[in-house]
């Protein structure tokens, strides 16, 4: 028995509002950027939903369309928390000005809120599960990438007992992954592979996860997790996207 199926692992996806997701596409996918948006998501949960060392997905999202279509692949939707503001009003405690921009060190808070959020609904119904955090946006992504990455972390994890998996460009992370009693402190945005790593989180250096590792924020990502292979959903978009371009 693996040491990772003595529990199941509970992996958790933020998905932005369709219409503010995935800005560096928006020139090649224009008014379509909200449909690629939701492909990308789709086929990456499906791929999770798939893998045998998942027992369930968390996809935290507010918006009204992503919620009921990635709900109907298996996933479990929890919305968005509304900021606290200081004063306690749960209203944007951002303020108008600053409209989600990343916090000084390149992270961002709202994404990694969001994680936070679904953790806490996990560890509160299903206490002892491991907590995976992934981007969903990886559509080359295949469930025995994510079984090799997911059992890898439960035998690896540092003493912190956190694992990542970096992005392709060798700067982000695509995974970040937490066995039972181990501190979920997701520190996704920007440089977050250096920030992962500085937090004492082991990375995986495996072979075979090119899937897995193919997150896709501009035009070049899109070409290269075709290249891979992706989902039939964002096959169908980028099909179309890419042969105008």
């Amino acid at each position: 028995m693996t040491e990772s199926a003595r529990y199941g692992w509970t992996v958790l996806l933020p998905v932005k509002v369709l219409a503010q997701a995935k800005s560096r596409l928006a020139q090649l996918a224009g008014d379509r950027r909200h449909e690629l948006a939701l492909a990308l998501a789709s086929d990456t949960v499906s791929a999770v939903v798939a893998c045998p060392e998942v027992a369930r997905v968390i996809v935290v999202t507010s918006d009204p369309v992503a919620g009921p279509r990635l709900s109907s692949l298996g996933a479990l939707i929890i919305p968005e928390a509304p900021p606290v503001a200081p004063d306690g009003d749960a209203r944007d405690a951002r303020g108008p000005a600053d409209g989600g921009r990343p916090n000084p060190d390149g992270s961002q808070r709202p994404l990694n809120t969001a994680l936070l959020r679904g953790a806490t609904v996990a560890a509160g119904r299903w206490p002892g599960t491991g907590l995976a955090a992934l981007t969903a946006d990886l559509p080359a992504l295949r469930p025995a990438e994510l079984a090799v990455a997911l059992r890898a972390a439960a035998v690896t994890a540092g003493p912190s007992g956190a694992a990542f998996v970096p992005d392709a460009a060798g700067v982000g992370t695509t995974m970040y992954a937490v066995v039972p009693g181990g501190k979920f402190q997701p520190m996704y945005g920007g440089a977050s592979r250096a920030r992962h790593a500085a937090g004492g989180a082991t990375e995986l250096a495996l072979d075979g996860i090119a899937g897995l590792r193919q997150d896709v924020d501009t035009p070049d990502d899109l070409r290269a997790a075709v290249a891979l292979g992706v989902g039939p959903r964002t096959a169908e978009v980028a099909a179309e996207l890419l042969a105008d371009a």
